[in-house]
């Protein structure tokens, strides 16, 4: 993907800091209306591209077409009587939903929307605000989120929402670990960790061209960041009845709902502005002059995190979930090894290649398919591994009883059930014979 010819007006770390507080307030307030207008579309779309997926309506009742639908079960949440079960940590269960909501609110405050503008005669970008580590800041403050939820299985006093809590802390330590590669890969090929530089340095390619191994692992981590299918095992609800919030209802359960599509439009907004270019206009749109200027760019902003939205919906409709095992070593066994391999290889190719930017493109772009189909093939054999036969496994060390605790219990891999010489019921023989 290329930019226009025209130079554009990239924001740099010392245009932010000079904005009137009355234009921090007014960009602020922005930034939240967004955060905010965004999930109730999510909802309502993500319930009718189900819907036609799965040959079904979907909401049409409420408003034109059923557009009002997610305004009025956030009014219904709000209005229902708050349950507070017996036995709960009162303080902690209290504020476990506002620890989940706040961090991923205040992730989107280093996010590039455009270039600079002219705002009542001053020149601001259309950014909050920027740091020198600002990709690492949205790093950080999204982790504080995963509290939120442990905090709420904890506190909750019960077995499934600890359980939900428990696993989603492991989810997120270990798709964490290969998120952060990816943002190296990225560090190391635009030399700067501001969000505003890193869009600046993608002017005349996108790194998902010259980064794709990067760009892939990004993508399933994400998935896998937000608890969303087939990655959901936190709220697995056919075995952890509705996971880390089954004790939360009315405005305390809405704010889980809130930060959960928040954190999808944050990481969809980091996926654009690491990979796709983040505010630049795509080809051929950036052939026009005007593309990448003025207030255009927030369009072609939100059209990109839109993609990913879609693929969010998609992925729910599409795939089931997967067992907790095979989720645990798509991250440690095939995620974190090939990205630390993919960070290695960029590194060797910037010192090899040097400030040659059109080879070190060339180059990086031919590894990176290479690496990423090493990907997809991993992917592949981890998914179709097939189970190890009774008859290899070890023996059990002592035969198997499963009435040895008062209760049936299934057996371990490698035992054998004992083979039962009751004769058959009258009523089982009559069906065997028919």
């Amino acid at each position: 993907m290329t930019t226009s010819a025209v130079a554009t007006d990239f924001p740099t770390l010392a245009d932010f800091g000079h904005d009137p507080w009355w234009l921090i307030a007014i960009k602020a307030v922005a930034v939240f209306g967004f955060l905010v207008a965004n999930p109730l579309v999510a909802i309502l779309a993500e319930r009718k591209i189900m819907a036609r997926m799965q040959s079904r309506i979907g909401p049409n009742r409420v408003g034109p077409h059923g557009m009002l639908q997610s305004l009025a079960d956030g009014v219904k949440l709000a209005l229902k009587e708050g349950i507070v079960p017996v036995g709960v940590d009162k303080l902690i269960y209290l504020m476990a939903p506002i620890i989940a909501v706040v961090p991923a609110v205040m992730a989107f405050a280093v996010i590039p929307f455009g270039p600079m503008v002219s705002v009542f005669g001053h020149q601001t970008p259309l950014q909050l605000t920027d740091l020198p580590v600002g990709v690492l800041y949205v790093l950080a403050i999204t982790s504080i989120g995963v509290y939120g939820i442990v905090l709420a299985g904890w506190s909750s006093g019960s077995t499934y929402p600890l359980l939900g809590g428990l696993r989603s802390t492991a989810q997120v330590i270990s798709y964490e670990i290969a998120m952060g590669l990816c943002f190296a890969a990225v560090f190391l090929d635009a030399s700067t960790m501001s969000t505003s530089g890193i869009v600046a340095a993608q002017e005349h390619h996108w790194y998902v061209l010259l980064l794709l191994p990067s760009f892939v692992i990004y993508a399933i981590s994400m998935v896998g960041e937000t608890n969303r299918a087939p990655f959901d095992l936190p709220e697995a609800e056919g075995e952890l009845v509705g996971g880390f919030h089954t004790e939360y209802s009315s405005l305390k359960f809405a704010m889980f709902m809130l930060a959960e599509y928040i954190n999808m439009v944050t990481v969809s907004a980091l996926a654009t502005t690491l990979f796709l270019g983040g505010w630049q206009a795509p080809w051929p749109i950036s052939i026009w002059d005007g593309a990448n200027s003025g207030w255009w760019p927030i369009l072609w902003f939100t059209l990109k995190i839109w993609v990913f939205m879609f693929i969010f919906i998609w992925l729910r409709t599409s795939l089931p979930r997967l067992r907790y095992d095979q989720f645990m070593n798509l991250g440690w066994k095939v995620l974190i090894p090939i990205s630390l391999t993919w960070v290695m290889v960029v590194a060797v190719i910037r010192v090899a290649v040097g400030d040659h930017d059109l080879t070190r493109s060339l180059v990086s772009a031919a590894a990176g398919i290479v690496v990423t189909a090493l990907i997809l093939y991993a992917v592949w054999r981890l998914m179709r591994a097939p189970n190890v036969p009774a008859a290899d496994a070890k023996p059990a060390a002592a035969e198997f009883d499963p009435m040895a605790g008062g209760f049936p219990v299934p057996p371990l891999p490698g035992q054998v059930l004992p083979t039962t010489t009751r004769p058959p019921t009258d009523t089982a023989k009559e069906t065997s014979d028919a």
